[in-house]
């Protein structure tokens, strides 16, 4: 069932209880004002003909001839008068009798004064009348056939205009609930067309702040972040492609050449080293490639400990060194930490040491001097790492691009890369919840500088 059939139902049901409730209350009320107007008009009359006949003196047939005349055109209240020792002293027609009074009737209505019961449709009410210090009881009775029938009209009427209310709202209901869900309907169609190759599309919105207009602009958004993504994949893939080409190239050309060619030692070996070197580039790309993947892992996924960041330093180095033995690498605490927590965060320490490794790399294989300084700050439970060297510099246009995937800048041809490593590097430091920062001036060097939070 749709959202808006269920609305429709569920909002015509709860206005037919609304309105039942309504008429029921109305119908109840009319019909315990009917009872108890009747009940007074009853007692009225009794007391009335009581007077009559006690006080006025009105002979009993001329009482029974209004009675009888009365009758013939409305319902006319029938009454008899009893004295306490059930002895009849006036009825106003013996032969029809509707009440059928007993003795323990008029003994319960002496008791208690005042009397008030049905039989079948008619209304019976029975007083205890004084006159002249004796007691004597009253019994009046009549058919409100005038109020009954109001009743039956009052409850007809009730029910046609229920029953067209509810046909109304319901109609009402699939109306609206249309040109509501109307503009959910259009995104539904235009979703539809939505795929890899046309992720530029959007849904429109009509510019307000309801709810609808706010799944459009999320929606929006969402396109736009997977169009984004979409095109980085395709770039990755490009870089990927053109990265992988050039050494697999040069290797299977060198094989081919010694395959083909007869050579002496020497140049086999120069083909040896140059396809050795040339794979050495596909392992450092592979890596750097599943360095990445796990930097772009989802943060729950990822182990998270206390580590010391002077010692993931001292590891970095020492890798680094091991690799490139000409590499320097000096490391400086600025101010003295008191405790552990100072120098540790909460944080992947195979992850961070990949990004200080990148960092110590990049200074010192772009400085003449192969040199590569890192301070190391605290202050107010944040921890500043500052690696500085005094290379060649970034350009400006270079700048604002240094941390794009597989960007190379003018630097590329004074030292081989594959424009990853400081792209996985600025991932790693967000992984970690910090910040990475660089300012450079050609021809002087460049400082990077990296914020992280201590325990």
């Amino acid at each position: 069932m749709k959202i808006k059939t269920r609305l429709t139902i569920l909002f015509t049901l709860i206005t037919a209880a609304i309105l039942l409730a309504f008429a029921s209350v109305i119908y109840i009320s009319a019909k315990e004002n009917r009872e108890k107007e009747f009940y007074s008009l009853l007692k009225k009359e009794a007391l009335t003909k009581a007077n009559l006949f006690f006080n006025a003196k009105v002979e009993t047939q001329t009482l029974q001839d209004i009675y009888k005349n009365n009758r013939q055109i409305l319902n006319e209240v029938e009454v008899a008068i009893y004295d306490s020792s059930f002895n009849l002293l006036y009825h106003d027609a013996v032969d029809i009798d509707y009440v059928k009074e007993t003795p323990e009737m008029i003994n319960e209505i002496y008791q208690k004064r005042e009397k008030q019961f049905y039989q079948e449709d008619w209304q019976v009410i029975g007083l205890r009348y004084e006159f002249e210090n004796k007691n004597y009881i009253i019994t009046a009775t009549a058919i409100d056939q005038y109020g009954y029938n109001k009743l039956d009209s009052l409850l007809k009427n009730s029910i046609v205009v229920f029953v067209i209310s509810i046909l109304f709202i319901y109609v009402a209901g699939r109306f609206f609930s249309k040109r509501a869900f109307d503009p959910v309907k259009e995104m539904t169609e235009k979703t539809k067309v939505i795929s890899a190759t046309n992720l530029d599309l959007r849904l429109n919105s009509n510019g307000s702040k309801d709810e609808l207009s706010e799944l459009a602009n999320t929606f929006n958004e969402m396109l736009s972040r997977l169009e984004n993504s979409f095109d980085a994949q395709k770039n990755f893939v490009s870089n990927i492609s053109h990265e992988l080409r050039t050494p697999l190239a040069a290797i299977i050309t060198e094989l081919e050449l010694s395959a083909n060619k007869e050579k002496n030692a020497e140049e086999y070996k120069t083909a040896i080293n140059n396809a050795l070197n040339d794979a050495k580039k596909l392992v450092r790309l592979s890596n750097s490639l599943l360095d990445l993947a796990k930097a772009s892992y989802d943060p729950a996924e990822i182990s998270f400990k206390p580590i010391r960041i002077d010692e993931i330093l001292l590891d970095a180095r020492q890798q680094v060194q091991k690799v490139n033995s000409d590499y320097k690498i000096d490391i400086h605490f600025e101010n003295d930490f008191e405790n552990d927590n100072q120098i540790s965060v909460n944080g992947n320490e195979y992850l961070l040491k990949v990004a200080f490794v990148n960092l110590f790399e990049n200074g010192c294989k772009f400085s003449n001097n192969k040199q590569c300084n890192v301070s190391v700050f605290f202050e107010n439970e944040k921890m500043k790492l500052c690696f500085t060297d005094k290379g060649i510099g970034i350009s400006e246009d270079d700048l604002k691009n240094i941390f794009v995937p597989f960007y190379r800048g003018d630097n590329k041809n004074i030292a081989d890369g594959n424009g990853i490593g400081l792209s996985l590097t600025q991932k790693i430091i967000h992984l970690h919840k910090g910040s990475i920062s660089v300012q450079s001036k050609q021809l002087q060097g460049t400082t990077f500088t990296v914020d992280l939070q201590t325990i």
